[in-house]
């Protein structure tokens, strides 16, 4: 029988979308998706780190799974996303529960990680990135409507805004090669779906120069 991951988003659309990214990797290493956390081997929660009670809320739920890990020794909990980058260490220190930390730019390092958390150990990579944007992988569509989709074309935000945390979670702005943006909307309509949504923090800020790759 094959692993199962149960994904879980919170926050803005980006956040969504990414775990669709973390769906089409972890599809890769052998786990399908599933709707119901008791049958999942590992439960990903993709946090929020926009506002104090997001944060909270996320802590709650991580407590909340504490029956899981009870029936189930076995099963991992990682957390990814905002929360992940700025409260790394306490998520590890006062959270037991959680066994793999990962930053919204290091996804791709997740099949490494789960075989670090497989030895026992806790995982941790919160690395932020200037050029990496997950063009070249496919998402695993995880909504069901089969109408409306969203596509992620740039990341990140310059603005340094003395209230909001994005440039520190998600790192400086980069953006995608617009022919991946373009076959991937091809391929969302030949699957049926009718609307498409671009993605962004600051959508306006997208820019494409060839000679040097986004900046």
């Amino acid at each position: 029988m094959g692993r199962k991951v149960y994904i879980e988003s919170y926050g803005c659309q980006m956040n969504f979308s990414d775990s669709e990214i973390v769906a089409s990797i972890l599809a890769e290493e052998g786990y399908a998706t599933t709707d119901r956390p008791e049958e999942a081997d590992l439960v990903l929660l993709n946090t929020c780190s926009i506002r104090d009670k997001a944060e909270q809320t996320v802590l709650n739920r991580i407590d909340g799974l504490k029956h899981l890990k009870g029936r189930n020794p076995d099963l991992k909990l990682g957390v990814l996303g905002c929360m992940a980058e700025r409260m790394r260490e306490d998520l590890l220190e006062k959270k037991q529960l959680v066994d793999l930390v990962v930053g919204p730019d290091a996804y791709r390092s997740l099949p490494q990680l789960l075989d670090e958390v497989g030895t026992g150990q806790k995982a941790v990579n919160v690395l932020l990135s200037r050029d990496e944007t997950y063009d070249d992988i496919a998402p695993v569509r995880l909504g069901r409507n089969g109408v409306t989709a969203f596509i992620s074309i740039m990341r990140g935000c310059d603005n340094m805004c003395a209230f909001c945390v994005v440039p520190f979670t998600r790192g400086r702005e980069r953006s995608r090669d617009p022919e991946t943006i373009v076959q991937e909307a091809r391929d969302l309509v030949a699957q049926g779906y009718r609307e498409v949504t671009l993605l962004g923090q600051n959508v306006d800020s997208y820019r494409w120069n060839v000679d040097s790759r986004g900046r």
